[in-house]
């Protein structure tokens, strides 16, 4: 993983997924890195950090959250 201090600084398009509709909500933002990386950073802070996984790690993560496999926990 390759963490930036600033998501501008990566050069990537991130884009919010269609689902977030646009609200402010608590959401990521992902943008497709160099081949096989995947960029993501907080929809609320686009000049914060940014971090870079490879693209099947961040896959993999993706499917486990849509299938409810990794659910958010409130403690």
């Amino acid at each position: 993983m390759t963490f930036y201090r600033n998501a501008e600084a990566t050069g990537f398009a991130f884009r919010s997924s269609t689902y977030s509709g646009g609200n402010g909500d608590n959401c990521l933002e992902c943008a497709v890195g160099m081949p096989g990386e995947t960029a993501v950073r907080d929809s609320k802070n686009p000049d914060g950090p940014a971090h870079r996984y490879p693209a099947q790690v961040f896959a993999d993560f993706a499917r486990a959250v849509g299938t409810g496999v990794l659910v958010r926990v409130d403690s």
